[in-house]
């Protein structure tokens, strides 16, 4: 399952950035940049504000809300407590 998490490609373009620039920026490879914006992978939350920074844009910015995403009917744990 390959969902739109972060908003990163989208934020690049309003800041009129490349992700070459970005990577360069971060030195890190282009390659991994190009992940990130095609949500093949997700960069860490030190890189993600390391990405804010960059862009001088509230961290925020860069992932896409929950609101409206349906939730796994998995159970979920909560300080040690099942809950279904």
């Amino acid at each position: 399952m390959n969902e739109d998490i972060n908003r990163i490609k989208t934020v690049l373009c309003e800041k009129k950035r490349t992700s070459k620039w970005l990577a360069e920026q971060l030195h890190v490879n282009p390659t991994t940049v190009s992940k990130w914006c095609t949500n093949s992978s997700q960069p860490d939350l030190y890189t993600l504000r390391k990405i804010a920074v960059l862009l001088e844009i509230d961290i925020r910015r860069l992932i896409n809300p929950t609101e409206n995403i349906a939730v796994a009917a998995e159970p979920y744990i909560v300080y040690g407590v099942q809950n279904d």
